[in-house]
């Protein structure tokens, strides 16, 4: 059999070794020291817009500060975009907030600017404000800011930027990480870069990445003896870790690249398949592409499609499951337009690493063309 073609594989520069070693070598392998602040001033200066980043285990993690440091308490409430991953919402959850799950639109696939202001008028009549609203850039694609923001800004509530998927991408040509109160990263192994398991907490206010670093750092107060006035949280990312990060970040524009191009592949290759679409970059939206994504005509050839590459060792995955199609989550508040819903029976996550060879991507584009009896 051939071998396995993975989804999103983690691909080394070569240059993580270097600086892995010097953790070593100087005995650095704790949550702290050169390599976390070096990577640290790395994304800083990538992002630019004065940016101040929090290294941290996960981008979970991440949300979980963000929404404390914003001030979410039990008994509030938290808008999140349905069309996401788990980890966008469970957070919410973690500190007995409830989700209030809002729809997607068509042209980005991300939190609708209609469904917001609905939910938002909706849930203020119902005497709740919404404390955050948390939104994501599905895919590497960056949602409508401009009319988020407006709307955010109308009503005083804080967004919290999930850019788990975004490192990379830009909207009006401004860096996707950079557009919340607080916006997080993933450095998960199958990101556009990857630290093994990671993220980033980013903001423009100096306090709340000094709060973010105590509470990730067990809140432990400046004392001699071990002293807790808050409770904390073990959420630093190791030296170690950020060392592959650091050798990672030599590369991010290369892999921003690869996966730009392995998305052209595909859709100047299957473009004469009537049966397949995929969505256009909106003007002045740069996605990074995380992965490439096609909708093709209903659920059931969406998944005829998946099982035959996956029975030439090809993995491929349906678009994200929506919060509010979940078991766990579909009893809380839903403001639906229908767009997930319909995006989630369609939509095929195609094979999207940038350590993908020629090969590797004639053998999926043939898989393809073969279901579809295109020649």
């Amino acid at each position: 059999m051939n071998s396995k073609i993975w989804l999103s594989s983690p691909h080394m520069s070569g240059k993580e070794l270097d600086y892995i070693n010097k953790a070593f070598e100087t005995n650095w392998i704790a949550p702290l020291g050169p390599n976390v602040t070096g990577f640290e001033s790395d994304i800083q200066e990538y992002l630019n817009d004065n940016s101040l980043v929090a290294a941290l285990s996960s981008g979970t993690a991440a949300i979980h500060l963000a929404l404390i440091l914003l001030g979410v308490k039990q008994g509030d409430e938290v808008i999140c975009q349905s069309m996401t991953f788990s980890a966008s919402v469970n957070p919410i959850v973690y500190l007995g907030a409830t989700p209030i799950f809002i729809d997607s639109e068509k042209e980005t696939w991300n939190i609708s600017p209609e469904q917001l202001e609905i939910a938002i008028i909706d849930r203020i009549k119902k005497g709740k404000k919404p404390k955050v609203i948390i939104a994501v850039h599905l895919y590497g694609m960056p949602y409508k800011v401009d009319e988020i923001n407006k709307i955010a800004n109308a009503y005083n509530i804080p967004v919290l930027e999930d850019s788990a998927e975004a490192f990379g991408s830009t909207y009006k040509n401004k860096k996707c990480g950079t557009f919340g109160k607080i916006s997080i990263l993933s450095f998960n192994g199958n990101k556009i870069i990857s630290t093994s398991g990671g993220g980033a907490l980013v903001t423009k206010d100096s306090i709340i990445k000094e709060k973010a670093v105590f509470l990730a750092t067990q809140a432990r107060d400046k004392s001699v003896a071990y002293l807790h006035s808050h409770i904390g949280y073990n959420y630093r990312m190791s030296n170690v870790l950020a060392g592959i990060g650091r050798g990672q970040m030599e590369v991010i524009d290369k892999r921003v690249k690869a996966r730009r191009d392995n998305y052209n592949f595909y859709s100047d290759n299957l473009k004469e398949i009537e049966e397949i679409t995929f969505i256009d970059e909106p003007k002045e939206h740069f996605s990074n592409k995380w992965l490439s994504c096609i909708l093709t005509k209903s659920e059931s050839m969406r998944e005829e499609l998946r099982i035959k590459l996956e029975e030439n060792n090809i993995e491929s995955r349906p678009l994200w499951k929506p919060m509010h199609q979940q078991p766990i989550f579909m009893n809380y508040p839903k403001y639906l337009n229908g767009v997930s819903d319909e995006l989630f029976k369609k939509g095929l996550c195609l094979p999207s690493g940038s350590n993908l060879t020629d090969n590797e991507l004639n053998r999926v584009l043939s898989v393809i063309k073969t279901y579809f009896g295109v020649c």
